[in-house]
């Protein structure tokens, strides 16, 4: 930071307002007046400097730049990395999964097949991702990433491969007709998938409830007396 000291103009208007009003109360055709009019110009000037004195301020230094350890403090910390090697395999084939089904969906024009595999897509996204948060969940998808989804994008792979022969026959429109007709069970089952990992939360939040209704209605707080209270 440097430190800049503003001038205060006013001790000069105020120099330049004794002179109007010298010249218009006194007069001015005598050497002894102009000298006499200087000096208490002079006075006025130095008055106003302590009475109205000096501003400084503080101003950014254009020469100082941030440290580089100042701008790194600034920076947003990096995701770390999980220390488990199979989370960190887990994370490489979620990036390399939903990679492949975008380039996919880029490449295949089939309107209803692009909308699937964005629903592919976010639902795959949203299975790992449930994994890596909660590790003890792997062995639930074991299937899901060693068949379904590889088997699944094997499909998707084959089928942007005769699409772009931009050939019609037996083979190649049966096949593509297979593969439009299990897209839909597809997305079903990987939807299900994702439900199924939250299946013991869901017994777990279930059964606080359960226990919780028991104890408010011991304590004649539960729904069915607050409504009898409100008839009474």
């Amino acid at each position: 930071m440097a430190f800049v000291r503003k001038k205060s103009v006013l001790p000069i208007y105020l120099v330049g307002g004794t002179w109007l009003v010298w010249s218009a109360a006194a007069p001015l055709y005598r050497p002894t007046h102009y000298i006499m009019a200087g000096l208490t110009s002079a006075a006025v000037y130095y008055l106003g400097k302590i009475l109205l004195p000096d501003k400084g301020f503080e101003v950014p230094d254009p020469e100082d730049k941030p440290s580089q350890a100042q701008t790194q403090a600034k920076a947003p910390p990096e995701p770390k990395e999980p220390e488990n090697p199979e989370l960190r395999a887990l994370l490489q084939e979620r990036d390399r999964a939903l990679s492949e089904i975008r380039r996919l969906n880029d490449s295949i024009q089939d309107e209803t097949l692009s909308q699937q595999m964005d629903r592919l897509e976010h639902t795959t996204e949203k299975i790992i991702d449930a994994v890596v948060k909660s590790p003890e969940k792997l062995p639930q998808i074991r299937r899901f990433l060693n068949y379904y989804l590889p088997t699944t994008l094997k499909l998707l792979n084959a089928y942007d491969r005769m699409d772009a022969t931009g050939v019609e026959g037996t083979n190649i429109d049966g096949t593509k007709g297979r593969i439009e007709d299990i897209m839909a069970t597809i997305c079903t089952a990987f939807d299900r998938q994702l439900d199924a990992l939250y299946g013991q939360e869901a017994l777990d939040i279930s059964t606080d409830i359960d226990v919780l209704e028991q104890m408010l209605a011991r304590e004649g707080l539960g729904s069915m007396n607050l409504s009898a209270d409100k008839h009474d």
